[in-house]
């Protein structure tokens, strides 16, 4: 069995193959985004181009996208969160991480996708990069000579901070 590059764990052939060969289109944004993962492991700009929104297509770099993904080794889609999407919607998001190889340097493309439907066919429109959560400390900053807040009687240094 040929697995699928877009991390379903089912047969290409049942999964993303059919929506990259036109035999049907895809059915939420989360299958459209899968596709599209796989089209990229694949090199199928084709189906790249005709999977973004008739809007921006005109912002589609064919050359460059082929490029990208004919010099990446593909490792791993990781769907991290969707909304929207469903039978009766016509936007819907899709928040994943692409993980890949270019020259010997594993790198993530991380992005949250906007997925609009027209014609009533998902495409993709446009993505954005996540907000960055900033972390904010509770309790305030231990010192190296502090005792450790472990409860040890030691200073921190010495105790958890190694």
């Amino acid at each position: 069995m040929d697995t699928c590059p877009c991390g379903s764990n089912q047969a290409y052939s049942d999964c993303c193959e059919p929506i990259i060969n036109g035999e049907r289109p895809a059915e939420t944004p989360e299958a459209l985004m899968r596709a599209r993962y796989t089209a990229h492991s694949r090199a199928q700009v084709d189906f790249l181009l005709e999977s973004v929104h008739p809007d921006h297509r005109d912002q589609h770099d064919a050359k460059a996208v082929r490029n990208w993904s004919q010099r990446s080794q593909w490792l791993g889609l990781e769907i991290r969160d969707t909304g929207n999407g469903g039978p009766e919607d016509d936007t819907g998001w899709v928040e994943f991480i692409a993980h890949y190889r270019e020259k010997e340097n594993r790198k993530s493309h991380h992005e949250i996708a906007e997925f609009r439907k027209f014609e009533e066919k998902w495409y993709f429109y446009d993505g954005k990069a996540p907000q960055i959560e900033q972390v904010v400390r509770s309790a305030p900053k231990v010192g190296r000579n502090d005792p450790c807040p472990c409860g040890s009687g030691k200073k921190y240094k010495k105790c958890c901070a190694q």
